[in-house]
């Protein structure tokens, strides 16, 4: 009797059976079900990545009007490239506005596909599944360590001015790349200490997801996820394309 008096203490201490960190106000039910949503929308997301990036190298005729480099291809390459900023306005102004958010989520989410399918398509197939592979190990390690930490008191918050300087870093480094050329060992060091960045926004955004987003930002929450998990795909492709040539 003494012992299960105690334990039912502990759990009073700690907040209502089933939270997900100690001190949560909030109905657990409802933050998990709002969690539920988003990965929902996140899984489905990554699906249709996978399905325009697998179009875009498998289906001859895309295949070859990419590769053809007529002004009409550069043309689409480039709107493709500008397209995703030019929707992420909109949808940032209407991300608590349903349906108006799914659709322009829908939008982004396909024109972010076509760029990755374009970034795959001189990367070698084994190169592509290994980076596919190690960014779903990554993604899926990370999330389950994040939930395990915040369950235990631990916060992230404090990595988001951290995190953001890397990423000003990281964007500096691809715009001096692009006027000054850089070896494959630079290339892979920058693809390493991409990923290392976008392994910390994965925790940083996942720790918001339990804490912090209210019910109605389920778009902004599967954004951040989305374009974390994207960006750590391409950073160790870039990683493993520059060592693998």
């Amino acid at each position: 009797m003494t012992k299960h008096h105690h334990r039912f203490d502990l759990e009073s201490a700690n907040g209502r059976a089933g939270s997900l960190y100690p001190d949560m106000i909030e109905s657990p039910q409802l933050r998990w079900a709002f969690i539920r949503k988003v990965y929902c929308i996140v899984s489905l997301q990554i699906l249709i990545t996978a399905g325009v990036s697998a179009a875009v190298n498998f289906v001859p005729p895309i295949r070859q009007f990419f590769h053809s480099n007529t002004p009409g291809s550069l043309a689409v390459f480039i709107l493709l490239i500008i397209l995703p900023l030019l929707v992420m306005i909109p949808m940032i102004y209407f991300q608590e506005s349903h349906p108006i958010n799914l659709l322009l989520l829908g939008l982004f989410t396909v024109c972010i596909s076509f760029a990755i399918g374009l970034a795959c398509i001189s990367t070698s197939g084994k190169v592509i599944l290994e980076a596919a592979v190690l960014t779903f190990a990554v993604v899926v390690g990370l999330t389950l360590y994040t939930f395990w930490a915040a369950k235990r008191g631990h916060d992230f918050n404090f990595l988001g001015p951290f995190l953001f300087a890397s990423l000003l870093v990281l964007v500096m480094f691809c715009i001096l790349q692009i006027f000054i050329p850089m070896g494959k060992i630079t290339k892979t060091i920058y693809g390493c200490l991409a990923a290392i960045v976008f392994s910390g926004y994965i925790i940083y955004d996942t720790d918001n997801l339990i804490k912090r987003h209210t019910y109605d930002q389920y778009v902004a929450a599967a954004i951040s996820l989305y374009l974390d998990i994207v960006n750590l795909f391409m950073a160790l492709l870039t990683a493993f394309s520059a060592s693998d040539s």
